[in-house]
C-alpha cells in the first residue's frame, strides 16, 4: 500500500535521521528490511521506536563469518540502501559503494552524515546543534542577544538530513530506472540545514525593503505584529499578521483600530517596540483559551503553541487525523498525502530481529547455512558502540 508499492530498501540500523528516513520511505508504500543489530533487546517490545514502524527487522552481526554475504544477498534484490554510519564504517565491513555497486549496478546507496563523506569535519562526530550552527541556520532561528536554540532534531536531523536523504533516494530511483546507473546520495545534515536558508537568503540583496543579514533573524525587527505572547495562564500565543489586510484584521479585533499608533504601526519602526510592550499587556490579560476563542480561525495569523499531546486534540488535527495512538504511544499518520493511493496504515512496531527467518528464507538461504550462520553468531552478538554512528 503507498505509492512508493514495489520499492525495495534495505536499511543498515542507525540512530536519528537514518531511521526516520526509512520511515518516510515505508509510511509512502515501500518495503524496508532493516538490518539490526543483534542484543539484549531482540524479540521483546519496542512500541516506542516511531521510526521502525513499517518495517520488517533482520538482525546480523556483519563481523561474524557470512553475515556480510548475506548483507549483499539482500541489497541483490534491492532498490537503494540506506546508512547512517560514520564515513569509512561500511568500506571497513566489506559493504562500501564500491562492492556493492559492482553487485548490483542500478542500487542507490543513500549515506546520511553530519558534515559528509568528505571535507576536514567529515570524521568529526556531532549533532543537530553542531549541524545547524555551522551552517547558519541556528543563528537565523535566534533571536538577537538570546541564547542560540532551535526545537531538538527537528531541523538539522529531520529537515536538514532525513527529507533530503529521502528526496535523493526516490530521485535517483527515478533516475536508475530511466538508465539502470545506480550511484551514491551523499546527503548530510550540514548540507542540508544550509539549503534550506535559501528562502530566507533571498530576500538579502532587498535593502530598499528592510532586509539585512542582521535582521532576517526572528523578531529582529521587534515587529510587534510578529511575535509571541505570554497569555495570563502562563501559555502562549503566536502573532505573524506581516500583509497589511491581515493586520488590519488583528488591529481591528483587539479593539485597536481608532488607535493611530496601531493603525500606522507598520510603517513607523520608531514605535515598535512601545507597540509590542503595549500588546504583551492585551495579551496577558486573558488566558490562552480565550484567545482561541476570539481569534482562532479569523485572518489574524494567530496560531497557539502547543505541546505536541494538546495538538494531538487540537479539532484540526482530529478533522484531518494528524495524531493516532498506536499501543498507547502517540505518533504522527504519514505525510503528504495522495488523492488514489492511501499510504500506510498505522501498526505495532515488530520486535528487533522479528522477520530474520522469514527474510532469510526469501532470500533462499536452506536450514543447513541459517543453522551455520547461528552457531557461528552471526545473527546475534553483542550490539555495535555508538561511536560507529554520526
Amino acid at each position: 500500500m503507498g505509492v512508493l508499492k514495489g520499492v525495495k530498501i534495505v536499511e543498515m540500523a542507525g540512530i536519528g535521521p537514518g531511521p526516520f528516513c526509512g520511515m518516510l520511505l515505508a509510511d509512502l508504500g515501500a518495503e524496508i528490511i532493516v538490518v539490526d543489530r543483534p542484543g539484549a533487546d531482540v524479540g521483546r517490545p519496542r512500541p516506542w521506536e516511531l521510526c521502525s514502524r513499517g518495517k520488517r527487522s533482520i538482525t546480523l552481526d556483519l563481523k561474524k563469518p557470512g553475515a556480510v554475504d548475506v548483507f549483499l544477498r539482500l541489497i541483490d534484490g534491492a532498490d537503494a540502501l540506506v546508512e547512517g554510519m560514520r564515513p569509512g564504517v561500511m568500506e571497513r565491513l566489506g559493504l562500501g559503494p564500491d562492492i556493492c555497486l559492482t553487485r548490483r549496478p542500478s542500487l542507490v546507496y543513500g549515506r546520511m552524515t553530519g558534515y559528509g563523506q568528505f571535507g576536514p569535519l567529515a570524521q568529526v562526530p556531532g549533532h543537530d546543534a553542531n549541524f545547524i550552527a555551522l551552517s547558519g541556520a541556528l543563528w537565523v532561528a535566534t533571536q538577537k542577544h538570546q541564547r542560540p536554540e532551535a526545537p531538538p532534531t527537528l531541523l538539522g536531523d529531520v529537515a536538514g538530513g532525513a527529507l533530503y536523504l529521502a528526496l535523493g533516494v526516490v530521485a535517483g530511483i527515478l533516475r536508475a530506472r530511466e538508465d539502470g546507473r545506480g550511484q551514491v546520495v551523499d546527503a548530510a545534515m550540514y548540507d542540508g540545514s544550509a539549503h534550506l536558508l535559501n528562502l530566507i537568503l533571498s530576500f538579502l540583496p532587498l535593502p530598499e525593503y528592510g532586509y539585512s543579514i542582521e535582521n532576517i533573524r526572528p523578531a529582529a525587527l521587534g515587529q510587534h505584529w510578529d511575535h509571541a505572547y505570554e497569555c495570563s495562564d502562563g501559555k502562549w500565543i503566536v502573532i505573524q499578521a506581516g500583509e497589511p489586510q491581515f493586520y488590519a484584521e488583528l488591529i481591528r479585533r483587539l479593539g485597536l483600530a481608532h488607535d493611530q499608533r496601531f493603525v500606522k504601526g507598520q510603517s513607523t519602526p520608531e514605535n515598535w517596540q512601545t507597540l509590542t510592550i503595549e500588546l504583551s499587556a492585551i495579551f496577558r490579560a486573558r488566558s490562552q483559551a480565550e484567545w482561541v476563542a476570539m481569534l482562532e480561525g479569523t485572518e489574524t495569523c494567530f496560531a497557539p503553541v502547543l505541546s505536541p499531546p494538546e495538538a494531538a486534540l487540537h479539532p484540526h488535527a482530529v478533522a484531518r487525523q494528524i495524531y493516532q495512538s498506536v499501543d498507547g504511544v502517540l505518533q504522527a499518520a504519514p505525510a503528504p498525502r495522495f488523492s488514489l493511493t492511501p499510504s500506510a496504515e498505522l501498526s505495532s512496531i515488530p520486535p528487533r530481529g522479528h522477520h530474520t527467518e522469514q527474510v532469510l528464507s526469501e532470500l533462499g538461504l536452506s536450514p543447513e547455512l541459517v543453522e551455520t550462520l547461528t552457531r557461528d553468531g552471526a545473527l546475534g552478538s553483542e550490539p555495535k558502540t555508538s561511536a560507529d554512528f554520526v
